[in-house]
Order: structure tokens, then C-alpha cells, then sequence
């Protein structure tokens, strides 16, 4: 992700920003890793849209990958393709997005927006630019799992505050699941974060994972993510 250099103030306050809400470079595609093998269903595939929270601290190590090796212990029949690029924004994601949206997905996480938050773009706008990556997977009936982020207050309180409550919004509005904060129990531990304080080391990456599982597995039992 962009903006390393304000990872620490970053880290020092988001939990004052959520408790006010409550009163580059590494990209590419994660080499598939072997499934259950059950032959009676389809395979499908888990897309994964993300920036370099989803690519950290590599592509081996990272959430996607320990995403899929919860898959494989399960016996189910997906396969997670890691589509993050570090620095990705959420126009570009939108941009990108419709030549991965090959036949076989049935599920695509979401995570982007930290980077939008972190420039100040406007709230409308990365508004829309998540809404379009949504209604584009949804008019393919692919299911959405959207990943919560929170910013910094470098530009304004309320600017913060509007971020936290947007992605909770879209959830609502588009009837998804939201993993309400991607990095819960990973900000500010530095046993769970690489030198720079920002992006997570393998076991942050396999908290990460921890956090999106419960709601990534519901999905992946649901018949229609295999027969779309």
C-alpha cells in the first residue's frame, strides 16, 4: 500500500477513530494451490481484489493464500486467485476488474479503499467506484464479501468517520456480508507486522485470514456459489 511513511501515525489513530464511529510493489496472481479432491463438484474459483494488504508480506504467505488453505482443509472444491496489486486503488480496481471475472468465479472479496481513504479521495466518488466492482460481479450472480477498512484523520474527523460508515452503507445496500475491519487484531501489534509497521508478516497475514474466514466460509457452502 501506498503512503508507508505515515504507517505509524496511521496505526496510532485508528482506534480513536473507531471508537468515535461507534458513540509499490507486489502484484500478480497466487499460483493455485492443490484442493480436496472431489470430483463429484465443479471447480470453482474465489477471486480476490485487493491491494498490498492482499499481496503482504508475499504472495505464499499471504491472507489469500492461508485463505485457501483453510479451503483445502475443509474438502471444498474452490481455488483462490490472488488478483491484489500493491498500491491499487478503487477506480483502478474497477477498471481492471471485468476481464478477471472469468466463468468460474462464483465469489469475489473486496478489499480495496485503504489507499482511497489514505489520498483523501472523495467519499462519493470512492463510493461509486465500489458500487461499480459490485453490480458488475452481481450481474455476473457472483457473490460479494466485502472487507471493511477504517483511515486516518489526516484530512479532517469527519472525513474519517465518513469512511468508517461507508462500507457498512454499501454492505446494506447491496445485501453483502461485510468483514466489518480487515485489520482487526492486526493494527498497532508489531508481532503481527512487517518492519514498516504497515503491512502484516505472515502471522498477521494468518490473523487476517482468521477474521475473513467466518464469512468467506458460508459462501463457499452456499449451492448457488457452485452451480452460477
Amino acid at each position: 500500500m501506498s503512503a508507508v511513511s505515515r504507517a505509524c501515525s496511521w496505526f496510532g489513530l485508528l482506534t480513536p477513530i473507531a471508537l468515535a464511529a461507534s458513540c509499490g510493489a507486489a502484484s500478480g496472481s497466487l499460483a493455485p494451490s492443490p484442493v480436496a479432491n472431489d470430483s463429484s463438484a465443479p471447480l470453482r474459483q474465489v477471486l480476490v481484489l485487493g491491494d498490498s494488504l492482499s499481496v503482504s508480506p508475499s504472495m505464499a504467505e499471504s491472507f489469500p493464500a492461508q485463505l485457501q488453505a483453510r479451503i483445502n482443509s475443509a474438502g471444498l472444491r474452490f481455488i483462490v486467485k490472488n488478483a491484489g496489486i500493491s498500491g491499487d486503488i478503487t477506480s483502478r480496481g474497477a477498471k481492471r476488474l471485468e476481464p478477471l471475472l472469468t466463468s468460474d468465479v462464483s465469489i469475489l472479496v473486496l478489499e480495496l479503499g485503504a489507499n482511497d481513504g489514505l489520498s483523501g479521495f472523495a467519499i462519493a466518488t470512492v463510493e461509486e467506484n465500489l458500487s461499480a466492482i459490485i453490480e458488475m460481479a452481481q450481474a455476473r450472480n457472483i457473490r460479494v464479501l466485502l472487507c471493511g477498512m477504517e483511515t486516518l484523520p489526516t484530512h479532517g474527523i469527519d472525513y474519517a468517520l465518513s469512511f468508517h460508515t461507508l462500507f457498512p452503507r454499501l454492505a446494506q445496500k447491496y445485501h453483502l456480508p461485510l468483514v466489518p475491519f480487515l485489520l482487526d487484531g492486526v493494527v498497532l501489534n508489531p508481532d503481527l507486522n512487517i518492519a514498516d509497521g504497515f503491512h502484516p508478516n505472515a502471522a498477521g497475514a494468518r490473523r487476517i485470514a482468521d477474521t475473513v474466514w467466518p464469512y468467506l466460509e458460508p459462501l463457499l457452502r452456499q449451492p448457488s456459489a457452485v452451480s452460477n
